[in-house]
């Protein structure tokens, strides 16, 4: 048990005895405390930000309905925000970790989350949203468990496996974000890591001595559910493992239509899982192999992680070639065919009893649309910007949610347009208008050379088309309005659009943006803000009373305080202790 949870264990005790806990929902309790260290996944050694002096951190595993908490510590020497990507912060944009919501956690600040995983299951990650600190790491798994009384649509597997993918610099993240403010761009990456480590040495030419690789110890004939996340920068990648069926089960929340496949490409920000099951004869051990796509394979070759699945009764070590990627570089088609395979398992139950398919998307009227297009990166003023329909996003000093709470004027323009500009691009705090319980259509238009992926916070939208060339309204009759996946991020193609719908039933502002951390960087995002005309508690919490002021309301914070979150384990074991003790000296003198 970590001293994070034996702690809460002793608090929610406590919490229960005053009736401020439910046993319906518990109480889960992490810490975090985020810093750097030195470590070397491409053998040189470099900075890299830890949590808890781990790298990759932790990973949460909770259960639907779980009430989370996060006490984050920030010993880095620069403000820090961590987003919980794909969890929907039902009710509280608060809690989302991203500017738009939050103000930065001071450097020797700590800061505590509170969230409910409402109504949800699946695989997905955490990481560092602000300063480019997600090139160097802080990030880990997220998993929430179904309840028990709620069945899954496959045999319960022996083991959870959590691989974590992501191309990889040696250069750290202020300077790559230096090159970024320069103008230039970030280059070719040094390589991909497996759950923070390089290569395994396949091949002496490509991969050095002394480098440190990831082994995954497995038994024969048992099934595992692996859950992959893309942590990435800006590289798609191709995941697979030598030998072995790669049957999908769920993505991001949401379980699919079970399919296998040999390999499966996964982009930046992306989640699956899937069951594997351990039927070879291990007389070596097998390549887990995460490769680049969507590039020149060739010139790229370094840009490939490689880890090790290793059978308790293996015979040796794996030699020989890696399995090969997808033979497609004069077949565009076949990475956005093998993306549109993916379907929503209509007849299995999610995080609630019904079916997922009986949220009927494809009968509802859209009352919104917005087309937004991307283009490479071009010069605003001088900078280098990344657009969204001629407008590159400038966080303001004072986060919108913030700005709204305390009526605060011009702040930021509900004017982000339909469409893409046709004058030239400019830098603005230009957000969407959502229309609370209205349905959104949003069409996203690649025009750049490079492929992008897209995330939307507070929501799992239904990804109901994709293809190349320009969209047009003819497009809709191309739609999936049956069984498309529902997600919180899709990819889309160079040259090529994604439709996905959004139900907008969560009130808040949320982020909608690429996943590319330099385009991200550089502009290309916007909110959406959605607004119950009526506001009440019942579909917005009111604002957290331990809130972080700034900007414009940088007056009202207050200096921080030493608190029980701030407290070492003993002394917060001790604190809770007294507190049972006093409450028991109450409950005997009143008896």
């Amino acid at each position: 048990m970590s001293p994070s949870l034996s702690w809460a264990s002793g608090l929610c005790l406590f919490g229960l005895l005053l009736g401020l806990c439910s046993a319906d929902d518990p109480f889960v309790f992490y810490d975090f405390k985020v810093s750097y260290m030195t470590a070397s996944p491409l053998g040189r050694p470099q900075q890299v930000i830890a949590i808890n002096g781990k790298f990759p951190g932790p990973t949460i595993n909770v259960t639907t309905n779980n009430n989370v908490v996060i006490n984050v510590h920030n010993k880095l020497d620069e403000g820090l925000l961590m987003h919980w990507s794909g969890i929907q912060q039902r009710r509280s944009s608060w809690q989302d970790g991203v500017l738009g919501t939050n103000c930065a956690i001071p450097p020797k600040w700590n800061w505590t989350y509170q969230f409910q995983v409402k109504d949800q299951i699946g695989s997905f990650f955490y990481f560092p949203s602000i300063n480019f600190q997600k090139a160097s790491g802080g990030f880990g798994g997220f998993i929430i468990n179904n309840r028990p009384i709620i069945p899954i649509p496959f045999p319960t597997p022996d083991g959870d496996i959590v691989i974590l993918i992501g191309d990889w610099y040696i250069r750290n993240h202020t300077d790559l974000r230096k090159s970024l403010n320069g103008g230039k761009t970030l280059g070719m990456p040094d390589g991909v890591l497996i759950n923070g480590k390089g290569p395994y040495q396949y091949n002496t030419t490509i991969v050095p001595d002394g480098i440190e690789y990831e082994t995954i110890t497995v038994h024969p004939g048992k099934t595992y559910r692996v859950r992959v996340h893309n942590v990435g920068i800006s590289t798609s990648l191709n995941f697979r493992i030598q030998n072995h069926n790669l049957l999908l089960a769920e993505s991001e929340g949401s379980y699919t239509v079970q399919q296998n496949y040999t390999s499966l490409d996964i982009h930046v920000g992306q989640s699956y899982s899937f069951l594997v099951t351990m039927d070879q004869n291990a007389s070596s051990d097998y390549y887990i192999v995460a490769s680049a796509r969507q590039v020149n394979e060739s010139l790229w070759q370094r840009v490939t992680g490689v880890g090790i699945l290793h059978y308790t009764n293996s015979k040796g070590k794996a030699s020989g070639p890696l399995p090969d990627a997808p033979d497609d570089a004069f077949d565009k088609t076949f990475s956005m065919n093998q993306a549109r395979s993916i379907r929503w398992n209509v007849t299995a139950s999610g995080a609630r009893p019904n079916p997922q398919g009986s949220f009927h998307y494809g009968s509802i009227n859209v009352t919104q649309v917005y087309v937004l297009r991307n283009t490479p990166p071009i010069t605003i003023n001088g900078k280098q910007r990344a657009t969204l329909n001629g407008i590159s996003y400038v966080n303001p000093s004072t986060p919108i949610r913030l700005a709204d709470q305390y009526k605060l004027k011009g702040v930021y323009k509900l004017d982000f347009p339909t469409k893409p500009l046709t004058g030239p691009p400019k830098m603005e705090t230009a957000i969407i208008s959502g229309t609370y319980k209205g349905f959104m259509e949003v069409v996203l238009q690649n025009n750049d050379t490079k492929m992008q992926s897209y995330h939307m916070s507070g929501y799992a939208f239904f990804v109901v088309g994709m293809d190349y060339g320009e969209w047009t309204e003819n497009s809709r009759g191309t739609y999936n309005k049956w069984d498309g996946i529902a997600r919180s991020t899709v990819q889309v193609y160079p040259g090529a659009w994604t439709a996905i719908l959004i139900s907008l039933d969560n009130v808040g502002v949320w982020n909608l943006r690429t996943e590319n951390l330099d385009s991200w960087y550089l502009g290309q995002e916007t909110y959406v803000r959605i607004v119950n005309p009526e506001a009440t508690n019942k579909t917005e919490l009111p604002i957290p009373d331990n809130a972080l002021f700034c900007g414009q309301l940088e007056h009202l914070q207050k200096a921080q305080y030493i608190t029980s979150a701030t407290l070492p384990r003993a002394s917060r074991m001790g604190l809770v202790l007294v507190l049972l003790m006093f409450y028991a000296l109450i409950v005997s003198l009143n008896c």
